[in-house]
């Protein structure tokens, strides 16, 4: 069961697109519009991969590019999750994601100063010279199963967050986060390790 219909529109949905093609998901897929997934752009056969009871409310955001992939395990919840994948995101199963969090597996921008005005170029529509956008960096990213990201927080490139870990309100993870951890703060660190009793 499911709130998406045979023709892959969302029920009383007020955006009057369907879930494109290339997105699968499981039984007891809750999505509350489809118009979480406009900036999709893959054009990879299972560009986005929905597991099982997986819910996804209408502040989520899929921004997948041309070669992008993600995955969602099972029981995951976005509340309003931006996902930016040029490479590849993985989400665990049983997963919390809460308001306004950016997980990233790219800068999408270059940090070279020449390289960025290069890019402003390309990126403006009506610039009838527009060069072709630099290569753009990516790494990654992997959260492992039963991970809390709070609200606010950013996950860049490159990083994995160990299964059973929690990554505080408005945290910027720059790298990779061990199991059982909490960790808080830009750039996030360590703050809480789970002892045995707490698992």
């Amino acid at each position: 069961m499911s709130n998406v219909r045979e023709d892959r529109h969302v029920e009383g949905d007020w955006w009057p697109e369907p879930i494109p093609g290339n997105v699968e998901f499981g039984e007891g897929f809750y999505c509350e519009t489809a118009q979480i997934f406009r900036k999709l752009r893959s054009k990879e056969p299972r560009a986005v991969i929905i597991g099982k009871h997986v819910s996804c409310y209408a502040g989520c955001s899929f921004a997948i590019g041309e070669n992008g992939h993600c995955t969602i395990g099972d029981f995951t919840l976005l509340n309003g999750a931006l996902i930016m994948a040029e490479e590849k995101i993985e989400i665990g199963s049983h997963c919390l994601v809460s308001w306004n969090v950016g997980i990233a597996d790219s800068d999408f921008h270059p940090l070279e100063p020449a390289q960025r005005l290069i890019d402003a170029q390309a990126l403006a529509p009506y610039y009838k010279n527009r060069p072709a956008r630099p290569k753009l960096t990516t790494a990654p990213v992997k959260i492992a199963d039963n991970v809390w990201i709070g609200m606010n927080a950013v996950i860049l490139k490159g990083v994995t967050i160990g299964e059973n870990s929690v990554v505080a309100a408005g945290a910027v993870v720059t790298k990779s986060v061990e199991p059982n951890v909490v960790v808080a703060g830009n750039p996030a660190v360590v703050v809480r390790k789970f002892n045995r009793r707490d698992r």
